[in-house]
């Protein structure tokens, strides 16, 4: 990608609202040269497209805005994974994949997790009530969710930080323009997750304990002999696409929550007063700026969309951001409301690959508003930290979120 392509792609990440207003209006699709894609931005045509998973396949789902340089791909190699995942498989495929991660995110096990959510979430903001400001990112949406699905896998504590951190680094290789140097060290902050989660798959493979570790090894390499050299990479994989979307998702969808709310004081104060409507505000939360902008698609056939016939292989970004903001399902959609009506909106996806953790950031956005709320009813945007959104379609959210409390 060519350095006029970067900084529009760059324009187009940190506020793509104004070019899904034009695509909505435009008549069919609109191709959008920084995507590569053809932009699905009305609310019928994503989910159009999501139900008809046989004719959009999600093969390419995950498709990098940037390819790695050679000396960043040499170092992945020494890694794992490079394996289909529940967000890039179709068919049977996906159902093998998907099965064992609704079973360990199942309503129970979520239910059953929430006392440490709650414990942890109070923890976390114990340590910068008292004080005259904090970023809140990095002290509490970044950690907070990496413990929680950390838990959940079944990862030692001492894990976490080092998951955390290669997600992050992940996203950065596949997503940011890095120049080689960069591009080598993320790649080695990647490898070194991978190392992390092959050893943790290869201890747990013999203790099949009750977590969604013991659930993937359980239903992806049955047995009670040692792991294939195949088996260990198609665990890494899920298990790295699992974390990262499990903590990077959240993380993002904290920050977006509470930015919005502290950039409408007369909402964060309705909240304050009538904390029953946070479930409400949660979702409104989810409608106006979700964190997961969007999946790509490719068409495996040619096919109707929008009145535009596409051939086989045609590449899409399918926009739940833009289905979000689109007034023919949600009146005055670019006003941020939290005593709207709720409808049904698309943040979580549709479908066979609609997230299957979506109760679980739920809780966890549910769970910090009410914590927020009740312990810091003060709390404000620091006027001199400018916020600023990261660069991204997959975890927007604010790059620092500085506030007073």
């Amino acid at each position: 990608m060519n350095r006029q392509l970067h900084s529009g792609l760059d324009e187009l990440q940190r506020d793509p609202y104004p070019h899904y207003a034009r695509a909505r209006q435009s008549e069919g699709l609109v191709h959008v040269p920084e995507l590569d894609a053809w932009l699905v931005a009305r609310d019928e045509d994503v989910r159009e497209v999501l139900r008809r998973p046989d004719d959009f396949s999600s093969a390419g789902a995950l498709r990098p805005d940037v390819v790695p340089s050679p000396a960043a791909l040499a170092v992945l190699g020494g890694g794992f994974g490079g394996r289909p995942v529940v967000v890039t498989a179709d068919g049977v495929l996906h159902q093998r994949l998907r099965a064992p991660i609704v079973r360990g995110l199942s309503p129970a096990r979520v239910a059953a997790v929430l006392p440490y959510v709650a414990e942890r979430a109070a923890s976390l903001v114990d340590a910068f009530a008292e004080d005259r400001h904090v970023e809140l990112m990095s002290a509490y949406a970044r950690r907070l969710p990496g413990d929680v699905i950390g838990r959940i896998v079944g990862l030692d504590p001492e894990e976490v930080p080092a998951v955390v951190h290669g997600g992050y680094r992940a996203e950065e290789l596949l997503f940011r323009p890095l120049e080689e140097d960069e591009q080598v060290a993320a790649a080695q902050d990647v490898v070194a997750m991978q190392h992390l989660l092959d050893a943790c798959v290869r201890r747990r493979q013999g203790e099949r304990r009750e977590d969604l570790a013991g659930e993937l090894i359980t239903s992806l390499a049955p047995g009670d002999g040692d792991l294939t050299l195949d088996q260990r990479h198609e665990l890494v994989a899920h298990l790295q696409n699992l974390l990262i979307a499990g903590h990077l998702t959240t993380a993002a969808l904290i920050g977006t929550t509470v930015l919005h709310l502290l950039s409408h004081r007369e909402q964060w104060e309705l909240l304050c007063a009538e904390p029953d409507r946070i479930p409400a505000a949660v979702e409104e939360a989810l409608r106006y700026d979700t964190a997961l902008q969007g999946f790509r698609r490719v068409t495996t056939r040619t096919v109707t969309l929008a009145g535009k016939e596409l051939p086989p292989e045609s590449s899409m970004f399918v926009a739940f951001g833009a289905a979000g903001r689109d007034a023919a399902r949600h009146p005055l959609p670019d006003t941020f409301d939290i005593t709207r009506a709720p409808a049904r909106h698309l943040a979580f996806g549709l479908g066979v690959h609609s997230c299957p953790g979506s109760q679980l950031a739920r809780e966890q956005l549910r769970i910090t508003l009410e914590l927020l709320t009740r312990r810091l009813p003060g709390l404000r945007l620091a006027g001199d930290h400018p916020v600023t959104m990261r660069p991204t379609l997959i975890h927007r959210s604010p790059h620092r979120l500085h506030l007073v409390p």
